[in-house]
């Protein structure tokens, strides 16, 4: 069953975090498995206290192909490239069974 990866993040330096983070994250989530689907800034909350921002969700094979990714020391590295430059929320949800 299909999971999904969902990441809203607050930018601070948005030129550093493309140059570094997102190409190291991007070419992971591809070796992982996972696709992009949405990738996008200017998120705007209707509700709750989320401050909005930037909005990142990608589709996996499974959740444990999600999590291999998540878990994995290469990401953990990529993780660090984006330390002090975004803060990030990020859940896992596995797509409901028909």
């Amino acid at each position: 069953m299909a999971a999904y990866l969902i990441v809203t993040a607050q930018i601070r330096d948005r030129a550093r975090f493309l140059a570094d983070y997102a190409p190291a994250a991007a070419a992971l989530t591809e070796r992982f498995g996972g696709q992009y689907l949405l990738r996008a800034p200017g998120a705007e909350v209707l509700e709750g206290d989320h401050p909005g921002g930037s909005v990142v969700v990608s589709r996996w094979p499974d959740k444990a192909a999600a999590l291999a990714f998540w878990r994995s020391p290469e990401y953990a590295e990529a993780k660090r490239l984006r330390a002090g430059v975004a803060d990030c929320q990020v859940l896992v949800v596995e797509e409901p069974a028909a």
